[in-house]
């Protein structure tokens, strides 16, 4: 199934992370990600870029939105013509499939 088309569930402290197969099987889909690690914990991150400050912000509000929507939020760095977004998960101190999911829808957005 593709990532983009899927929910996000519901998790917090004591939720499963994902495996190494996960992690292979869902990173085919994304292309774009690199998985990073960061403060011990591990986090998708891409940096998308734009022709302008005007675009990257817009980009990032769009960003925002999604994450309102599911009610998981990424770390967001808007700078003249690019934007970094990182997606992991607070609660786990890691990745969950939720942040492979938004990862996805990520891409889908219009930049």
């Amino acid at each position: 199934m593709e990532l983009k088309t899927e929910s996000c569930e519901a998790c917090g402290p004591g939720a499963a992370g994902v495996t190494d197969s996960d992690v292979t099987e869902w990173m085919a889909q994304l292309p774009e990600w690199k998985i990073v690690e960061e403060e011990g914990m591990k986090k998708l991150r891409r940096v998308v870029r734009f022709p302008d400050f005007a675009a990257a912000l817009a980009f990032t509000n769009q960003v925002g939105e999604l994450a309102e929507q599911f009610n998981h939020h990424p770390a967001l760095l808007t700078e003249w013509g690019k934007v970094t977004v990182s997606w992991w998960t607070h609660s786990i101190g890691g990745l969950h499939r939720n942040d492979f999911i938004l990862a996805a829808k990520t891409d889908s957005l219009p930049d």
